[in-house]
């Protein structure tokens, strides 16, 4: 069966979220986006898991879904866990996502790690220990939940960081490392930059949209082939086959995420690996250190070309939002009452955001309207015009302007 998940993303309990992030609008977005299954996130935090369990009711093994309302979409127990400690001489600071098999389990976790920090004080609790043994603690009480490092290239808090990660996954887990099968690309980077490392051909590349609102879930998200169940799940994950497995992912342009290139926001700088290679990782204007940015990073660790092709794995899907293409056409802000009235119109007309974005015939949304339809091509076939992100600063993602034009909107930000 053909189920679309974002599998990480956060609650209203989290540092800057939207207050809107609860279950049920996080279950209407997940139907105007087409997701069929979300993470719950948070699952930690002791009041959001005391919405869960009100709110919640197990219709597949690990599957659940709203009482009322809503009741298409799948929940999956999902929390993001901060480890920040010392280890080898160097600081660290990682990020893992973990996916429990039922709010049983989620309650045998949280009771483990009560004392271990503060669970109250964040969705994303901080806790002052080894990632490896918090894995250990999470596996030794639930040995069925899905441990998967996040968003591992991003400079800040993620397995492969320039700033405080490693450069292998058995440097990191160390005994642990069997236990580990699947990784989150996060919003920097895309699955070929990911096959490009030897040492990762073994592990599932998972794509997530780490959302803080409502909106931007399914910014990245996994299509899978699967049952609706948990262990359907985890199979897909750590033993595909032709009956569970990772159909496709859809990806976030790496370019627009805010860490893709080395650079410098305070002084409007930025750098290719290329470049850096050649500059070094100083900023040019007032000496500080650059943020070192993913594709960089990717660089020093992978050993394979840049071009490099894995047939045998899923393939991706690069994609614009629908809001963003909408606003563009328009000359509008996504949030902008007209943007989000035509949004919602074509989406009652043509199902949902990523059949539009995916599968609909250009001609029938020309029907709706012409330039969406032609900005809707011209993403299908790679032609818009991006300039990266870096140190913090997203992308800029154009469909009809060019790239200097872009870059001189980016700059202006600051």
């Amino acid at each position: 069966m053909k189920l679309v998940a974002d599998l990480h993303l956060h609650s209203k309990y989290s540092r800057a979220t939207s207050r809107e992030m609860n279950l049920e609008t996080l279950a209407l977005w997940a139907r105007l986006k087409g997701i069929n299954i979300l993470g719950t996130g948070d699952f930690t935090h002791p009041l959001w898991f005391g919405e869960l369990e009100q709110k919640l009711t197990e219709k597949e093994d690990g599957f659940y879904q709203l009482k009322e309302k809503a009741q298409d979409i799948y929940f999956v127990p999902s929390a993001e866990i901060s480890c920040i400690y010392s280890k080898n001489g160097r600081l660290r600071k990682i990020h893992l996502v973990v996916l429990a098999p039922s709010l049983e389990d989620v309650r045998k976790i949280n009771n483990a790690l009560t004392g271990a920090g503060n669970l109250f004080s964040d969705g994303r609790p901080i806790l002052g220990m080894d990632v490896k043994e918090l894995a250990r603690i999470i596996l030794d009480v639930v040995p069925g939940a899905i441990l998967m490092p996040a968003h591992i290239w991003t400079p800040w808090f993620s397995l492969f960081g320039a700033n405080s990660g490693f450069d292998s996954l058995e440097e990191c887990f160390e005994d642990l490392t069997p236990n580990i099968f699947a990784l989150e690309t996060g919003l920097s980077s895309d699955p070929q930059m990911n096959w490009r490392l030897s040492q990762l051909d073994k592990l599932s590349i998972v794509s997530c949209s780490d959302a803080h609102s409502p909106s931007k879930i399914g910014r990245e998200a996994t299509v899978f082939d699967i049952e609706p169940n948990f262990n359907s799940l985890k199979n897909a994950l750590r033993n595909p086959d032709e009956k569970e497995k990772i159909l496709y992912t859809i990806e976030f342009y790496p370019e627009e995420g805010k860490y893709h290139y080395t650079g410098h926001r305070n002084c409007n700088v930025v750098q290719s690996p290329e470049e850096t290679k050649e500059k070094g990782a100083t900023c040019p204007a007032c000496g500080r250190k650059l943020t070192i940015g993913v594709m960089h990073r990717v660089e020093q660790l992978a050993d394979r070309p840049a071009d490099y092709q894995d047939e045998k794995r899923p393939p991706f899907k690069s994609l614009v939002p629908l809001l963003e293409i909408i606003a563009e056409s328009q000359g509008l802000q996504t949030n902008s009452k007209k943007v989000q009235s035509d949004y919602l119109k074509l989406i009652s007309k043509l199902k949902s955001e990523f059949n539009i974005l995916l599968d609909e015939p250009i001609e029938n949304i020309a029907k709706e309207d012409q330039d969406i339809a032609e900005g809707i091509r011209k993403i299908r076939e790679g032609k818009i015009n991006i300039a990266p992100g870096y140190d913090g600063v997203f992308g800029v993602v154009k469909i009809w302007q060019e790239a200097e034009e872009i870059k001189q909107k980016q700059s202006s930000l600051f």
